[in-house]
């Protein structure tokens, strides 16, 4: 891994935008260069201290992922070396974590596909026994498999705002009944077929979110990351049985290690309010994280 990179300072191509953990630059009008920083968000707000090799195994990761899921849905990748857009002198800070990929139209939805019921969804089944309209079996328990896979998307948020939770029939409201159907059936099929390819490398896909964008032809396209610890819930098989009996949370290949150190900090006696700035990390607290997203990847890839 290289040193760590919390924010990249490249000046041959103008910066477009940064968001929690991508830096993307415009490549002439119709390419992005996308580099993924070691930065680290958790409820929202940007840690200070980065994770080390971070942004190199989310990148990998969703390399090997756009891979594995090309024939379900095209992709983003140009296939052209992120190098090879910056001046010899930046290449270090584009090597390993980046990606150069096509410039799309963005869709404004964020399609959410869970397997199992976890998180928002947990809390929002025992309010309504169903997770954003979609009804739900009763007795189901914290993470609980789902009879099959529900797709639940989110609206886009603007940068620093929470995505909400909204209807499949919202969806059809924003982007017309066959974007959204087509939308809603390509990621149902692309978390399929991961979780499934995940299962075999004793991996759990309990939810995930895509994000797609249209090119010039008004083609669908899988863009952005995909099925990376940061925007995908990974439990390990081993740890998934006792907790589940136990009503609890199993074991995360993600920030929930930074989360839970988060919940417990205090600062002049009282906890975090979640708001920036964010507590400073501990040096244990980046190296456990950093080894959490090294394992995800060197499980599924090996």
């Amino acid at each position: 891994m290289t040193t760590a990179l919390h924010t990249s300072s490249l000046t041959s191509l103008p910066l477009l935008a940064r968001g929690k953990v991508r830096d993307n630059y415009a490549v002439g009008n119709d390419r992005i260069l996308m580099v993924a920083t070691d930065r680290l968000s958790a409820f929202d707000v940007i840690m200070g201290e980065p994770i080390p090799g971070k942004g190199e195994l989310l990148t990998q990761m969703a390399l090997y992922w756009f891979g594995k899921l090309g024939h379900l849905c095209p992709n983003h990748l140009t296939g052209e070396l992120p190098e090879s857009v910056v001046t010899s002198a930046e290449a270090q800070q584009v090597l390993g974590r980046s990606m150069l990929v096509k410039r799309l139209k963005p869709v404004p939805i964020e399609a959410v596909v869970r397997g199992y019921l976890a998180g928002s969804g947990w809390t929002e089944y025992q309010a309504t026994q169903s997770v954003c309209g979609v009804p739900l079996p009763k007795g189901l328990t914290n993470a609980a498999k789902l009879p099959q896979p529900i797709y639940t998307p989110a609206a886009k948020a603007d940068a620093g705002e929470h995505d909400e939770n909204i209807t499949y029939e919202r969806t059809v409201q924003i982007v017309g009944e066959k974007l959204a159907a087509q939308i809603r059936d390509t990621s149902i099929a692309l978390y399929q077929e991961a979780a499934a390819i995940a299962l075999t490398k004793g991996m759990i896909i309990a939810d995930t979110k895509f994000e797609f964008g249209l090119d010039a032809k008004g083609e669908l396209v899988l863009m952005d990351e995909v099925l990376t610890p940061d925007s995908s819930r990974y439990w390990p098989v081993e740890g998934y049985e006792a907790a589940y009996r136990a009503g609890q949370n199993p074991p995360s290949y993600d920030k929930q290690f930074v989360r839970d150190w988060l919940e417990q900090v205090r600062i002049n006696g009282k906890p975090w309010d979640k708001t920036p700035p964010a507590p400073r990390l501990p040096q244990d607290v980046v190296e456990k994280t950093a080894a959490k997203y090294r394992e995800a990847l060197e499980r599924l890839t090996t």
